[in-house]
């Protein structure tokens, strides 16, 4: 079924919340057949579905494993992410979407929340591409997710992937997989050099991170992209034990540092964190966050502010 969005692109709107399992099989089997380039052609359409409501049985199953409190009369601020990603898997797995799934890596997300969203409420989800762009390491999208209530924007994202390939264009840009980061060293996800200059924030708490992590979280998301699951399915890509998602340490850091009713949160993702492992967090009174590792080398692996929305 087709229609128009509010910016006048052709929709295709969606009756139910379409299974992930498939379309990360689909997203596999033809990602050996993508050739990505910055002038790919892409999915001009947006991805609509009209009607969501939350199952919270499962909200509270995401809480938990993010260290939100559970019961809440409103959604945590990462939430509606876990609500869009099956439509923009349906997205960047289908053949139009010139990126392969198999190897994308999750670099960076901006999101705003312009209000609360009650948990009991109905929300209509729409996602698109909003384009691709020349990176130094390959070619990277631009995912939007919105989220109204009624006519309202209540929550929007912008997520940028990295298809990481051979290239002689040095164009600047930023640098975890479609489903949130597969693989790649820490300068490949280097989203804003000048952080890296700045002195590192006071770490104010320490996280041990189980094994199952990824299965926890991966059970309460929906996302059980093979690299966060086991040892075994992880080192079929490169990493020597299973990774954490790359939205749960930004919604772990969330559920530390607090967020207000409307807030503008920018996040960029530097360097896979390897499960079981311990990391410390460090925030400022200034709205920035950041993860490291517990150790003495301290490798950043996210870095991230809080602000006021735009506007």
């Amino acid at each position: 079924m087709t229609g128009a969005d509010p910016d006048d692109r052709p929709a295709a709107v969606l009756t139910r919340t379409p299974a992930l399992a498939p379309l990360l099989a689909r997203g596999a089997l033809c990602s050996p057949f993508k050739r990505p380039r910055p002038d790919a052609p892409f999915p001009r359409h947006r991805l609509v579905l009209p009607s969501v409501r939350v199952d919270l049985a499962r909200l509270a199953a995401y809480e938990r494993v993010c260290g939100f409190p559970t019961g809440e009369d409103t959604l945590p601020i990462t939430y509606p992410h876990v609500l869009g990603f099956p439509l923009a898997m349906r997205l960047m797995s289908g053949g139009g979407f010139p990126l392969p799934l198999l190897g994308l890596v999750h670099t960076s997300i901006t999101l705003t929340r312009h209000t609360a969203l009650p948990a009991a409420g109905t929300y209509a989800l729409a996602v698109r591409v909003d384009g691709l762009a020349a990176h130094r390491r390959g070619t990277q999208a631009t995912v939007v997710t919105e989220v109204r209530a009624g006519t309202d924007l209540v929550w929007e994202s912008a997520s940028t992937y990295l298809a990481r390939h051979r290239t002689h264009d040095p164009a600047p840009g930023g640098a975890n997989s479609a489903r949130d980061e597969a693989a790649g060293p820490a300068r490949d996800q280097r989203a804003d050099p000048a952080r890296d200059e700045r002195a590192p924030l006071p770490a104010v708490g320490q996280w041990r991170l189980p094994g199952d992590l990824g299965r926890r979280y991966g059970a309460a998301s929906g996302d059980r992209n093979p690299i966060h699951l086991h040892p075994l399915s992880a080192r079929l890509f490169g990493f020597p034990r299973a990774i954490a998602h790359g939205m749960w340490t930004v919604a772990r850091c969330l559920a530390a540092h607090g967020t207000p009713e409307a807030a503008r949160v920018r996040a960029a993702f530097r360097a896979p964190v390897l499960l079981p492992g311990t990391l410390a967090y460090a925030a400022d009174g200034d709205g920035r966050f950041e993860v490291r590792s517990a150790d003495p080398a301290a490798r950043v692996h996210l870095v991230g502010e809080v602000r006021a929305p735009r506007g």
